[in-house]
């Protein structure tokens, strides 16, 4: 549910009695993320379903993305569940993790996982070396040294040369953001702006 503080927040960015777009509004959300301190930790956890999220001082790189688009009334840990058992042979579960059933408590926060539902019920969009190609509310994924997937969301911040939009995301130090959409090798790219959830 939105806060006043979000809806002024929204007001201020977009201008007001402007509408937000879905993508503006998720940029928005991202950015906040990176206020909040979080310690990277990828540990399991037994969460609630559907609406459940570990403990709010602790989170990976998909936590960014499912707690930007929790703060606009999508939930990808309900929206990656459904498709998922619907399409368990489409999804990598059981040839990544050994799994031979869904799981709700880790399934959305695997990026191979988002990957293939952003695949299925987004827009996959070109991987290219050119920085306007990547707009913001778009999402990003690399490959990362030890073949460590990771995800961040494209903003409409710019780098200080003005080059190339910051990312919002968490490798390591917590939500940031950062000049490295370029950094590692891109993996994928992708929009993901479904209808609102009331």
């Amino acid at each position: 549910m939105r806060t006043i503080f979000h809806v002024i927040l929204l007001c201020c960015y977009c201008g007001i009695g402007a509408a937000a777009s879905f993508e503006d509004e998720l940029v928005q959300a991202a950015i906040d993320r990176t206020k909040h301190n979080v310690k990277y930790d990828g540990a399991y956890y037994s969460i609630d379903y559907p609406g459940g999220d570990v403990p709010a001082n602790i989170g990976v790189c998909t936590d960014v993305l499912i707690r930007s688009y929790r703060e606009i009334e999508v939930d990808l840990q309900k929206e990656v569940h459904e498709d998922i058992v619907a399409n368990f042979d489409s999804y990598p579960s059981k040839r990544i993790w050994g799994l031979s059933r869904p799981d709700t408590n880790i399934d959305h926060r695997r990026v191979p996982n988002l990957q293939v539902f952003f695949k299925r019920n987004g827009q996959e969009l070109p991987i290219t070396d050119n920085a306007s190609d990547y707009k913001a509310g778009e999402i990003v994924t690399w490959m990362l040294p030890g073949n460590s997937p990771h995800i961040g969301i494209v903003t409409d911040r710019m780098s200080a040369d003005n080059k190339r939009p910051l990312i919002a995301h968490n490798i390591g130090s917590g939500p940031r953001l950062e000049d490295m959409l370029f950094d590692f090798k891109i993996t994928g790219h992708y929009k993901y702006a479904p209808e609102k959830h009331e």
